[in-house]
């Protein structure tokens, strides 16, 4: 399995820990290129007068676009600590249970990045302003950008494993799984009424309670959409009404729709 997360739009900033190292990153060398160009891009943009326009930030976030320009001396810390939004605030990565939660988290667990592409729960970053829909001078539409480095380093990484997919349109756009044993979008669905509508701001919190919930239960990893779907049924009479697998937009995908109240 490969759970495929957004990063969170909030993050908080370790007061201590190392440097930046993008060497230390995960995906070495097929994407620590990129990366760099990327960050060069990114604290030329946030040194400009018209940063806050160019990111996309309103006055309010301008700290956080001025920590920018300091990104490779700013302090790091393991991702599942520095990404705290609600679906990072559900999926409490930084708070499993034991180590086989841990390891199940770095092994199968994804955030794909405007900035560093892609990271692994505990690779060491700091906190950071940038979203996958901003248009870098000097890298262009970062989505498009990305695509070839984050082919070379997932094709290899998904062509075995069931791709699990809780990422919003922007970062979807960056990567698009192909073959292998099968690619799930996770959408989540309200129901009142007897109707059911999609949701936004608790489809991130659903997308983090499911992400725990297949790091920590007992038993393997699904490994076909139908295995996922038991296994998000267990959710159901706790955190979900209801869960149910349908064909996906595109040809071989499939839609996990998972039900709240």
């Amino acid at each position: 399995m490969l759970v495929l997360l957004p990063p969170s739009e909030g993050k908080t900033a370790p007061v201590d820990g190392a440097p930046l190292d993008l060497g230390a990153l995960s995906g070495g060398r097929r994407l620590t290129a990129h990366r760099r160009r990327v960050l060069t891009a990114l604290v030329r943009a946030s040194r400009r007068p018209d940063a806050l326009d160019v990111l996309g930030a309103g006055a309010s976030l301008a700290p956080e676009v001025a920590r920018n320009t300091r990104l490779r001396a700013e302090p790091t810390a393991p991702a599942r600590h520095v990404y705290t939004g609600v679906l990072f605030g559900a999926a409490r990565l930084d708070d499993l249970p034991d180590d086989d939660a841990r390891s199940r988290s770095d092994r199968t667990v994804r955030v794909v990045s405007a900035l560093w592409g892609v990271v692994t729960p505990s690779d060491p970053i700091p906190a950071y302003r940038l979203s996958m829909g901003t248009d870098l001078s000097g890298v262009g539409p970062l989505a498009r950008s990305w695509r070839e480095p984050l082919a070379r380093e997932l094709d290899p990484v998904a062509r075995d494993r069931l791709v699990v997919d809780c990422r919003s349109a922007a970062y979807a756009a960056a990567w698009t799984p192909s073959g292998g044993p099968g690619h799930v979008g996770v959408t989540v669905l309200r129901e009142e009424a007897g109707r059911r509508t999609v949701v936004s701001h608790w489809a991130k919190h659903t997308r983090g309670v499911l992400t725990r919930h297949l790091v920590t239960r007992a038993g393997a990893e699904p490994g076909t959409p139908q295995q996922l779907l038991d296994a998000a049924g267990e959710l159901v009479g706790t955190a979900l009404l209801d869960a149910d697998l349908r064909p996906g937009r595109r040809t071989g995908t499939h839609e996990l729709q998972l039900v709240v109240g």
